[in-house]
């Protein structure tokens, strides 16, 4: 499996809000771009995914939920940062 490259998280973060710390962040998760990929289908809609009753990401997954979450959130100009619930949290 192929791991993220500064390409792939620059796409993912949509390339006028990429900076180099987000991008060095998901990078440095180790994560591989299917995991990226379900970290956005994660962001996209999080309440079908609960409601098939998939666990709530973790590990390398949860990582790139709560970077792109805290990235959503401040791109929302200050609203309550509300993301996915992950297991790393608590």
């Amino acid at each position: 499996m192929r791991r993220i490259t500064r390409e792939d998280a620059i796409k993912a973060v949509g390339g006028a809000d990429a900076n180099d710390v987000v991008i060095s962040q998901i990078i440095g998760t180790g994560a591989t771009v299917d995991e990226l990929a379900e970290a956005q289908a994660w962001i996209a809609n999080d309440e079908p995914l609960m409601n098939t009753g998939r666990p709530l990401p973790s590990g390398r997954v949860g990582e790139l939920v709560d970077i792109l979450s805290e990235l959503q959130a401040a791109e929302d100009d200050g609203d309550e940062p509300g993301g996915v619930p992950t297991a790393n949290e608590g």
